[in-house]
Formats: C-alpha cells, structure tokens, sequence
C-alpha cells in the first residue's frame, strides 16, 4: 500500500467579510427607537404621561420596572 504525506501549503489567512455600513444603519435605527420606546413602556407609562389610558401597560410591565430600579408605587 502506498502512503500519503500531506504536504503543508502557503494558505492566505481568512479574512472576514465586509460588511457595508449602509445594511447597518437602518437596522440599527430601527433597533434604537424600539429600545426607545419598550424603555418609555417600562419606565414612564403611567399618569400625566400615559399614551394608553388605564392601568393595563402598568401592570404589564410591573416587574421588569422593580427589575430595572423605576419606582412605581
């Protein structure tokens, strides 16, 4: 039987794919005003400032305001 060696070759290092900044930026608009506005759900959305009348969205996010420090009662 024969046997093979393998042989080491000269191999440029990969290099990552570019990425263009243009595919970025509308995702991450996007991104920054839905933080935006689940930040104002959980932080601010009661009283003079409520966009939905009623308790609901308040108690829908009654815990992860405790969560992240925003008093509430």
């Amino acid at each position: 039987m024969a046997q093979h060696v393998a042989q080491p070759t000269a191999n440029t290092p990969a290099l990552p794919a570019k990425l263009p900044i243009g595919a970025i930026v509308p995702w991450a608009v996007f991104f920054g005003i839905l933080m935006l506005v689940l930040l104002y759900f959980v932080g601010a959305e009661q009283g003079a400032t409520s966009v939905v009348s009623g308790e609901d969205v308040h108690e829908w996010v009654h815990d992860a305001r405790h969560l992240l420090g925003f008093p509430c009662h």
